[in-house]
């Protein structure tokens, strides 16, 4: 029998957290995080990473263990989560995977396997500097089947470093193997504008905690690299602070960013017919 875990999916503002400290404290369990911005220390108001208080003593993993210089990938997230699994697992809890990050679920939970290779610092470094709707070109030129999320820079990079080196398009680079977990999928969901409403607010409030000052923080350690640049939170205030726009402006435009973020997280979520939409479920039973 394969070992069961639980996975808690959804968009951005949809109450992921709270639901899988509910659950943990329910079942037993401990939280193994899907996202790929909370690996980052000192990424928090930005990242709405879940403080002490609010993990309420459920332990919480792969949170906050790099520094945002380091280039974290998602097959170091799969052997790193699995490695917290068989732990859990051992001492006879219940792991919980709760996240947005859809491509750490997939090859994570649906053995979705991912090319194993170097990295070529050489030319990360000289598409680096580059704009997305260049490397989107680039990459479409490449590959025209290859999908990256708008303004998602590192992504294009990677794949473009992936279809130079194996000569292959990404869907080829690719193979899916048989499952390893036994796998609860459940999805967390609200109607439309009740979901931009709770992002709207999300956004109000981490000005308000802080995230200006938190931006500039980062900045002043870490300089302008791409896991702060590109990340949405920083990108908006950067913007701002750097004259671009206003800060109203670019609050605005946090809003509308985080809001087709979460578009673009239900449409890769709701391509997995096993995930439960236990909160409103995607089709309406008549």
């Amino acid at each position: 029998m394969k070992n069961k875990v639980i996975a808690v999916v959804g968009a951005t503002a949809s109450g992921k957290t709270a639901y899988a400290i509910e659950l943990a404290q329910k079942l037993g369990g401990e939280i193994i995080s899907a996202d790929s911005r909370l690996v980052y220390k000192g990424m928090d108001i930005g990242t709405a990473k879940p403080s002490m208080d609010e993990r309420q003593g459920i332990p919480h993993h792969l949170i906050d263990i790099v520094e945002p210089e380091f280039d974290y990938s998602a097959g170091l997230y799969v052997k790193q989560a699995k490695e917290c699994i068989a732990d859990i697992l051992l001492r006879g809890k219940v792991p919980i995977i709760a996240g947005g990050t859809g491509l750490y679920f997939k090859v994570l939970l649906e053995n979705y396997d991912l090319p194993e290779m170097e990295a070529d610092w050489d030319l990360r470094n000289k598409l680096s500097k580059y704009s997305y709707e260049e490397l989107a070109q680039m990459l479409y030129e490449l590959d025209k089947e290859a999908f990256v999320e708008k303004n998602d820079k590192k992504k294009a990079i990677r794949y473009i470093e992936i279809v130079k080196s194996t000569g292959k398009p990404i869907s080829q680079s690719r193979g899916k193997g048989e499952r390893e977990f036994d796998v609860e999928w459940i999805g967390l969901n609200f109607p439309r504008e009740e979901l931009y409403d709770r992002i709207n607010k999300r956004v109000d409030l981490m000005l308000e905690q802080g995230l200006v000052e938190e931006t500039q923080r980062l900045i002043k350690k870490h300089g302008r690299i791409l896991n702060i640049t590109e990340t949405i939170g920083y990108r908006e205030i950067i913007s701002a602070l750097d004259g671009v726009m206003s800060m109203e402006e670019a609050v605005d435009k946090l809003k509308q960013n985080t809001r087709n973020y979460a578009k673009r997280q239900l449409t890769w979520f709701r391509k997995n017919p096993e995930i439960k939409w236990n909160c409103y479920p995607d089709k309406k039973k008549k």
